[in-house]
């Protein structure tokens, strides 16, 4: 019988965010099974270093206990919001930004990301702390992911390896892809990372749920958005038939725009 689905309270409960980031993200290669972690650091760098895409404000939906995915963009942007749905994560994120004794030790990660852009770690640690003005509650299942408080819509959006653990079916996945592009002002870009025909993801021993999308999928319901792809990278799973955290084919970063009508 198949398992079911393990939705934000299964999260709440069971997810462990400090295994999960020393797992997957002590060092810029990520784990030795996946071998992704360098594809989505050198993806975000390329789409954030030019400076094509900035603004005042950026949200993060869903990431998790991770700061990676800010590192390119806080040059760019004067205020962050960081957000999940566990607890625990967002405790674990609010400890690296207080720089607390035990706190996630992302030098190595930040060292790489600043190597490729000619960057100091040390500003660019400082810059990530001073610029992330709130770390909040949020689940991609409602209208307005972090009600009851309603933000300002954002000049950038970025979603990393959320939206397919959240959500157990397409007419869901679809749903909450609506509910994070209001977020994003008209003409705002939506960042995201995922992962394509993944059913299961291992964090230590605990097994979580995955909704298999396509490639297909993603471009079909952003363009019902009314988005324009900019971008769609993927890098496939190197050895699928030896991975034993996950079975995802591939990995995928894209860029797209919001249509400028209101």
């Amino acid at each position: 019988m198949e398992a079911s689905f393990t939705e934000g309270e299964f999260y709440q409960q069971h997810f462990d965010p400090r295994a999960y980031i020393d797992n997957f993200y002590s060092s810029p290669e990520g784990h030795a099974d996946e071998n992704f972690l360098i594809f989505v650091l050198d993806s975000l760098s390329k789409t954030f270093s030019a400076g094509r895409y900035k603004g005042q404000t950026l949200i993060e939906v869903g990431n998790g206990p991770t700061i990676h995915s800010v590192l390119s963009a806080c040059e760019h942007f004067q205020e962050i919001v960081l957000s999940d749905f566990t607890d625990d994560s967002r405790q674990e994120v609010e400890k690296w930004l207080r720089n607390e004794e035990g706190a996630f030790n992302w030098k190595p990660v930040i060292q790489y990301v600043c190597h490729m852009e000619k960057r100091s770690p040390s500003e660019v640690e400082a810059k990530v702390r001073q610029r992330v003005k709130q770390v909040l509650k949020c689940d991609v299942r409602l209208e307005n992911p972090f009600h009851p408080q309603t933000l300002k819509p954002a000049d950038c959006v970025i979603t990393c390896l959320c939206l397919e653990a959240a959500c157990r079916d397409m007419l869901e996945y679809k749903k909450a892809l609506a509910h994070i592009t209001t977020l994003l002002r008209p003409a705002g870009v939506l960042v995201m990372v995922g992962v394509l025909e993944q059913s299961f993801y291992f964090v230590n021993q605990t097994r979580f749920s995955c909704l298999q999308l396509s490639k297909e999928n993603i471009e079909a319901e952003l363009q019902g958005l009314g988005f324009t792809i900019q971008e769609l990278n993927f890098l496939p799973s190197p050895k699928p038939e030896n991975n034993n955290v996950s079975d995802y084919k591939a990995i995928f970063h894209l860029v797209a725009l919001k249509s400028d009508k209101k």
